[in-house]
């Protein structure tokens, strides 16, 4: 599989909301730079799952849309939009914010993420 497909797959899955999902998209020595409408964070293997894993309890649902997929080599950039429909009413899709990610592939695995995001 290429990097491109690695990344396209892992935000086509469920593995923003599903913690036993996502470990196989990740490297273990995964880090995320993360620059978001209300600062930085940097996540590793754990933090990632944790937040996989808080996101379950918010949402019933999720769904990226992807507007940009482009690739060389191991690094992939993608855009896109995070909708979601929330436990609370599940028969509504609401925007969560718009992404922009640069992936680093190793050995097939997403290793290193450099996010951007905003609020929508």
């Amino acid at each position: 599989m290429s990097a491109k497909e690695i990344v396209q797959k892992f935000y086509k899955s469920d593995a923003l909301i599903d913690r036993e999902v996502i470990k196989d998209f990740l490297h273990p020595e995964v880090i995320v730079e993360w620059n978001s409408s209300t600062g930085f964070v940097e996540l590793n293997y754990d933090s990632l799952l944790n937040l996989s894993n808080d996101l379950s309890k918010a949402y019933v649902r999720s769904k990226v849309r992807i507007s940009h997929l482009i690739g060389e080599n191991d690094l992939i950039s993608v855009r896109y939009s995070h909708f979601v429909k929330t436990i609370e009413n599940p028969r509504e899709e609401m925007l969560l914010a718009h992404f922009i990610v640069i992936w680093q592939i190793k050995d097939n695995k997403l290793f290193r993420g450099y996010q951007m995001s905003q609020l929508s």
